[in-house]
């Protein structure tokens, strides 16, 4: 596929997710689906609106449509992020249920795996492909989710996780797939800059969970292992800070005796903004960093051929982040900074 095409992409997108953001700003403060302050994890000066994500989804779906035909790969993909994403603007009105909010998730994942768009997996048992695609995909959507809680951060990291996996679509012969993540990454960016601190806008529900199951599914789709042996331990840099704090707030909270689906200060992003003074920008920048560097390494992972050297990348860049959540959890997330 024309680098050209690839371009034309991502411009649209950006262009597309500049113009929808502030009209679902304005949409949301009309209807009054706002964020309000509770003096306790909701720390914002006032009442910040969503559906930030119907505005990235749109944004996405126009600009790929415009540039390509969809392929059954695709389609799946489209149809499930358009599950989640509805599940994730009732769950914005606050009318659902964790279960049941999990239970619209599932029905996304079913979709998906039902219409048979995710091909990869070649390395396990065919009777493990749905249980682990599964478990993959409500892992990642929920990292997202839960990632959430910063001007910037979501949007950011997966805008970060899109081009990586734009990159690796390219080098392993799937331009469909990298057009579809090149358009996410753009839309995404388009929102980022309504959405970095101070934020004018959130993601909401219905954003960083259809992102993070797109992103997901997207990931599954790509023919890791068609240039490296080791190849499917890739995504697990791509996705290492969303899934990192998932898996960090999952063992505190549980430590703690309350579900992970709880809110707590536990995120190692919030335990960082403490150590740096508060400054949101620069945590956000700070985050994007690690994402950055994971999504390097695993982008190159596909073309290095080494399995040796992607193993070693994982270990290497997974025993830093382990030593960075090490001495985040040491910050007291009481008293004055």
């Amino acid at each position: 596929m024309s680098p050209v095409l690839l371009a034309l992409a991502f411009a649209l997108s950006l262009l597309l997710g500049v113009y929808f953001t502030p009209l679902a700003r304005a949409a949301a403060l009309r209807f009054g689906i706002v964020d309000r302050p509770d003096g306790r994890l909701k720390r914002q000066a006032e009442a910040t609106p969503y559906l930030g994500g119907l505005a990235v989804f749109l944004a996405y779906l126009l600009a790929l449509g415009m540039v390509i035909e969809f392929d059954r790969t695709l389609l799946g993909i489209l149809l499930a992020g358009t599950v989640t994403l509805l599940v994730g603007l009732v769950d914005d009105f606050g009318v659902l249920a964790p279960f049941a909010k999990l239970a619209g998730q599932g029905v996304a994942v079913f979709a998906l795996l039902r219409g048979g768009a995710v091909i990869e997996l070649a390395e396990l048992p065919p009777a493990l492909h749905w249980p682990v695609a599964a478990a993959w995909l409500l892992a990642v959507c929920n990292a997202f989710n839960i990632i959430d809680i910063m001007d910037g951060l979501a949007a950011g990291v997966g805008a970060i996780t899109a081009l990586a996996l734009a990159a690796a679509a390219m080098a392993s012969g799937q331009a469909p797939l990298a057009m579809a993540a090149v358009a996410l990454a753009g839309a995404l960016l388009g929102f980022v800059v309504f959405n970095f601190h101070p934020a004018r806008i959130y993601l909401g529900d219905a954003g960083s969970l259809s992102v993070g199951l797109t992103l997901g599914a997207l990931a599954l789709a790509i023919r890791w292992s068609d240039t490296n042996p080791a190849g499917f331990l890739a995504p697990l840099l791509i996705f290492a800070v969303p899934l990192a704090d998932t898996a960090n707030v999952t063992m505190l909270r549980a430590r703690a005796g309350r579900p992970f689906w709880h809110g707590s200060p536990d995120h190692f992003p919030l335990r960082w903004l403490r150590l740096l003074g508060g400054n949101v920008r620069r945590t956000t920048l700070a985050c994007y960093a690690v994402s950055a560097a994971g999504a390097l390494l695993g982008a190159a992972s596909v073309v290095w051929g080494s399995w040796q050297a992607t193993v070693g990348a994982v270990a290497i860049y997974g025993s830093m982040l382990v030593g960075l959540l090490l001495r985040l959890s040491r910050v007291p997330m009481e008293g004055p900074p």
